[in-house]
């Protein structure tokens, strides 16, 4: 099947079942630069992103497995997509118009990621998608009102989008007939170096935030935003990820390393939030989001699971860049609002565009 005859191209396989049967298929986004994404309908998980490096070698830059089984047996949320509350809630609970919702303490006491069954263990229909830009697939699931100890039916929506300009777009909308709370995002796991050969302590990472959360010792944010200025969190100019990780900052203590939101700007606003650089590859990846937040992440609980092609994936052998919301912002007043109401639609878009130096 073929979303634009001249350079972009979408194949599936089947990928595995369901428990009940259902099949999960794997599609992939391929543009004229021989550039390819790899999706699955189980979790809307991105399960490959093949890039040259500036020799033109293509390696797999995204940690994940080469089984359905895998995916639902052990991941640590490899590529998937996250709701309907992406990052933490503190003690899983929040209150709407004075009624107090309850959801899943699935970490440490606190709620992570959507809960016991989040959106990125659920079945996505998904299907290829028409545009001008490049080879696209859309995904949706329709979240029943008390999922998870959400309010509201929740219908969601996610392109994924290839250009020939080497840029994954990915535009997440949602609506809901119940005033609730929304915080969509993706949770792709990079490692600049392809194959995941070794760890991401020699990345060079530059963040365009003058401000991060600091968290508690349960990664719930103090409700307070701190500037970066000398501290190991100013990626303001370009420094490797080892640089300050092993700090004896007590945010970097508390989060074992780096897991902690910076802050990125106005909601809505498109900017350029991100940049990671592998220095002996030459990959480069530019992130652009309309979000106010994005979690930098540096693998700190990857456990040494068995990846693809039987690769090892211990401690600190991806990092994440996940543009977001800030975590417990329906307990923080001063937080950007994660209210979503009837007839109003959440949208958010996020572009990884891939390059070489």
């Amino acid at each position: 099947m073929t979303t634009n005859p001249v350079t972009a191209t979408i194949t599936k396989k089947t990928f595995g079942k369901m428990s009940d049967g259902r099949e999960v298929f794997q599609y992939t986004l391929s543009n004229k630069n021989n550039i390819s994404v790899g999706v699955i309908n189980y979790g809307g998980i991105i399960t490959s992103i093949v890039v040259p490096d500036r020799n033109g070698k293509f390696e797999d830059i995204a940690l994940g497995f080469d089984t359905l089984e895998d995916y639902k047996a052990y991941s640590p949320y490899f590529g998937a997509i996250i709701g309907r509350y992406g990052n933490r809630i503190g003690n899983g609970r929040f209150t709407i118009d004075g009624t107090e919702y309850h959801v899943a303490q699935n970490n440490n006491g606190q709620h992570l990621h959507g809960g016991l069954k989040g959106f990125d263990k659920v079945y996505w229909t998904i299907e290829p998608f028409d545009s001008d830009e490049g080879a696209a697939l859309k995904l949706t699931y329709l979240s029943p009102d008390g999922e998870e100890g959400y309010p509201g039916n929740l219908s969601v929506e996610v392109i994924y989008l290839l250009t020939d300009g080497n840029e994954f777009k990915i535009l997440i909308s949602a609506t809901t007939d119940k005033k609730t709370i929304v915080n969509l995002t993706t949770h792709s796991y990079f490692n600049l170096l392809g194959n995941a050969k070794r760890d991401i302590l020699d990345h060079q990472i530059q963040l365009f935030a003058d401000q991060f959360v600091p968290v508690s010792s349960t990664l719930i944010p103090t409700g307070k935003l701190e500037s970066v200025g000398n501290t190991p969190f100013d990626f303001r100019t370009p420094h490797t990820i080892g640089e300050g990780i092993d700090s004896t900052h007590e945010q970097v203590q508390l989060g074992l390393g780096y897991d902690h939101t910076w802050v990125t700007g106005d909601v809505g606003v498109k900017k350029k939030i991100a940049v990671a650089y592998e220095p002996t590859t030459g990959r480069e990846l530019t992130v652009y989001s309309t979000e106010p937040g994005v979690q930098f992440y540096t693998g700190n609980f990857l456990n040494g699971a068995k990846g693809k092609n039987g690769v090892v994936y211990p401690k600190r052998y991806g990092f994440c860049l996940e543009p977001q919301h800030f975590p417990d912002s329906p307990n923080k007043a001063d937080f950007p609002t994660v209210i979503l109401k009837p007839g109003e639609r959440f949208h958010t878009e996020t572009v990884y565009k891939f390059s070489t130096r």
